[in-house]
């Protein structure tokens, strides 16, 4: 009974999310009380187990995403993010430009939420282009492929963030092997099957998508640009591999707190992205402000899904759920993501998807002591990728912007979000011989 009652609240959050398109946050919660209901608890229960769900899942996230946010916007702003991808084009050249806009789209991708990114770089697509003359989804695919795979592995980026923070998982180490495993997945998912789509040329009308071009005398230096861009990299992952050699170090251990990591970062960006290029503290302070307000409803769809977490937890469902899954002789790495992907399918958000995918398989990631949390937080989230489809925000913002029909749309994105999913799982299996 229990699964059967988890199985109807996904359906049931499905059909409210991607059908009646009701808000997401309120779909969950309408969820987590009906299935509280449905297994017997309490309806006082029911209330502490969603207010405890809510803040035990946000806790320090809301720094993470909120510094995460407002760092992305100033890379945005300042036009650093336009002079990384200008400089690697030009150290690339056109022989390797779709490497070139891989790695640009990759350290774009680390700071900036996957549909900020997704605005700055198309412009920046389009133009480049048509300037070197080449097919649109050549010159495309390799940069959306990289924002997509930062969006679905990476720390600070919500998902795998708040997967990270549910499975008690080191999110330095977590980093440091997503950037592993992203490295093959773009290069497949993004570069080799971006060569094979020159026959689509679809026409599109450049004036619908300029964006505030800064010119490069008011943009930051290339140096600047990119220790800014990669400042939460180097802090997550140095002190990741030296704070075990000074454990008694109360300041390694604050700053290796990734909360502290993301605001250290945006510190640092609020000078040399802002004040040092001349705008002054109360004009930063209100781009930051407008970059919180842009994560408030990511923000909230984490705490739906914290309320559900918890309900299917105090229920006991997630403990009943776990032991009738130990007696599957499955890998529990290729199971996280395989539920992932289903709920991914079903209900299009990878945030949702990855989020409700941990709720359900806690119980079970917590007795297997021969799983790394940090692996399963990938497989969690390459899973989360799988088969972007029409119900999917993301397919619709890559099939408007390069005016493609639904069909083209299929063979180009979908195939593209589904390599980099599969490619996930390879790359953690691998991993996991090894660590």
């Amino acid at each position: 009974m229990p699964i059967l009652l988890t199985f109807f609240a996904i359906l049931i959050l499905v059909l409210l999310v991607a059908y009646v398109k009701l808000d997401t946050f309120v779909s969950f919660i309408l969820v987590a009380i009906g299935l509280g209901i449905a297994t017997g608890m309490d309806v006082t229960a029911i209330g502490k187990s969603i207010q405890s769900g809510i803040g035990g899942t946000l806790g320090d996230l809301i720094l993470i995403i909120g510094f995460g946010a407002m760092l992305g916007k100033l890379v945005a702003e300042s036009g650093a993010a336009q002079r990384i991808t200008d400089a690697l084009i030009s150290l690339f050249g056109e022989k390797y430009l779709q490497w070139g806009l891989a790695l640009a789209g990759f350290i774009i991708g680390i700071p900036l939420f996957y549909n900020a990114g997704f605005i700055i770089v198309v412009p920046l697509i389009f133009s480049i282009a048509a300037s070197a003359k080449l097919p649109l989804l050549y010159v495309g695919m390799p940069m959306l492929t990289a924002l997509s795979t930062a969006h679905g592995y990476l720390p600070p980026h919500p998902s795998p963030a708040a997967i990270a923070s549910q499975l008690k998982a080191d999110v330095g180490q977590t980093l440091i092997y997503g950037i592993i495993i992203a490295i093959p997945a773009i290069a497949i998912a993004g570069v080799l099957f971006g060569r094979t789509l020159k026959q689509y040329k679809p026409q599109i009308d450049g004036n619908l998508f300029a964006i505030k071009d800064i010119p490069k005398d008011k943009q930051p230096s290339l140096a600047v640009s990119l220790l800014v861009a990669l400042m939460p990299v180097f802090l997550l992952t140095i002190t990741s591999a030296i704070k075990k050699y000074a454990p008694e170090s109360e300041l390694l251990k604050l700053i290796s707190e990734p909360y502290i990591g993301m605001l250290l970062s945006l510190l640092l960006a609020v000078y040399l992205l802002g004040v040092r290029q001349g705008n002054t503290i109360q004009a930063v302070s209100k781009q930051l402000e407008e970059a919180f307000k842009s994560s408030a409803g990511i923000l909230l769809i984490i705490a739906g899904a914290g309320a559900l977490k918890q309900i299917l937890k105090d229920s006991g469902t997630s403990d009943y759920i776990g032991s009738q899954l130990q007696g599957f002789d499955i890998n529990p790495l290729i199971l996280g993501w395989a539920i992932a992907g289903v709920l991914r399918i079903c209900v299009g958000s990878a945030t949702i998807a990855g989020l409700t995918a941990v709720g359900i398989l806690a119980p079970l990631i917590q007795q297997q002591t021969g799983v790394k949390p940090e692996l399963m937080v990938l497989s969690i989230g390459a899973g989360s990728l799988m088969f972007s489809h029409l119900n999917d925000g993301g397919f619709w913002l890559f099939k408007e912007y390069f005016n493609l029909s639904i069909k083209d749309t299929l063979k180009t994105w979908t195939v593209m979000e589904t390599l980099v999913s599969i490619i996930g799982l390879i790359g953690v299996l691998i991993l996991n011989l090894f660590v």
